[in-house]
């Protein structure tokens, strides 16, 4: 006599394998990469060639494949002359470098007058950072040093928001557009990156 072996219902099995699933899905937390929020502009035209650029109106900013990060030395008598500056200079002197000076000041930027809305004459610094980093840079150090550059514009924006409108410009912004547009002709944000090269350690 035969014993027939009970069939094992597996219908209940897909069940909770599903709600395993949900349950690590709920549980589990996604690394999340840090990044920067930067509207880009549109391409450049090929038959279109980039104005020339005055040295004294460039500060360049230069990380290595070791994290170094190399800027303009405004202090030296060569107008290229670099030197390293620590991590937690480095927005101070960006800040410094775009500050218009009157009366003019060689070391620094040229600056215009500009007629500007509500603010009346203001003198405008024609002053650019240049950043470029080595293919090796830590992608941390890179996103350390665009965040950097833009909190010095920034810095300087607040400054000029609350000298005219007694806000910071983030609080401007929301509260009227055209004011915030009049701080932002006055300090652009201007930063350029150019492509990555091998500068090496």
């Amino acid at each position: 006599m035969t014993r027939e072996t009970p069939e094992v219902s597996a219908g209940s099995m897909a069940d909770v394998a599903f709600l395993l699933l949900i349950f690590f899905l709920v549980t589990t937390t996604m690394a999340v990469d840090s990044g920067i929020m930067r509207k880009l502009p549109p391409p450049v035209p090929d038959d279109i060639k980039a104005p020339p650029v005055k040295t004294r109106n460039v500060f360049q900013v230069l990380i290595n494949s070791a994290d170094a990060i190399m800027v303009s030395d405004k202090t030296a008598q060569s107008a290229s002359a670099m030197k390293e500056a620590n991590k937690k200079d480095l927005r101070r002197l960006v800040k410094d470098f775009l500050t218009p000076r009157i009366p003019d000041n060689t070391k620094y930027p040229e600056t215009k007058v500009v007629d500007i809305d509500f603010i009346g004459k203001y003198y405008k610094s024609k002053g650019i950072v240049s950043m470029q980093n080595d293919r090796g840079t830590s992608y941390a150090t890179y996103i350390f040093v665009q965040n950097e550059l833009a909190a010095a514009v920034r810095e300087l924006r607040d400054e000029l928001a609350n000298q005219y409108f007694g806000m910071d410009f983030n609080v401007l912004l929301k509260a009227d557009e055209v004011k915030a547009k009049a701080i932002q002709k006055a300090i652009p944000m201007a930063i350029s990156e150019a492509e990555p090269v091998n500068f090496g350690g």
